[in-house]
């Protein structure tokens, strides 16, 4: 088992095709790569994992390698067929990807407040 710095808890429990992981505390410059690896390991151990659920209603502090973090784990999903689900994103979370353009990316939907593009615009 890995022993996880203080500020970053991480809850796993899955089956073959869901894995949920309940994150508390800081995905943080100091923190930020044990949820990397945590997320690594489960798509090796589960090669028909379908919906990989990260729950971050008890996500504190985000920081730019917090967020980098994410959009690595965005990348492997996709490779893998997984579909990445941003569960239950607190506030500050939820201005921080909406502020650097990847709510969408995410979630698949703009943000609340976004203008349209234009039919056509990207």
């Amino acid at each position: 088992m890995t022993t996880l710095p203080p500020a970053l808890r991480l809850a796993t429990a899955g089956t073959a095709d869901a894995v949920h992981i309940e994150i508390t505390g800081d995905l943080d410059y100091d923190n930020a790569e044990y949820l990397l690896a945590e997320v690594t390991e489960q798509l090796g151990a589960r090669p028909g994992l379908r919906d990989l659920h990260l729950h971050c209603a008890g996500v504190a502090n985000v920081d730019s390698m917090g967020l980098s973090i994410l959009l690595m784990i965005g990348r492997r999903t996709a490779e893998t067929g997984t579909r990445l689900h941003l569960d239950d994103r607190p506030p500050n979370l939820e201005r921080l990807l909406d502020l650097t353009g990847t709510l969408e990316y995410f979630t698949g939907a703009a943000a609340p407040d976004a203008d349209p593009a234009p039919d056509g615009a990207l």
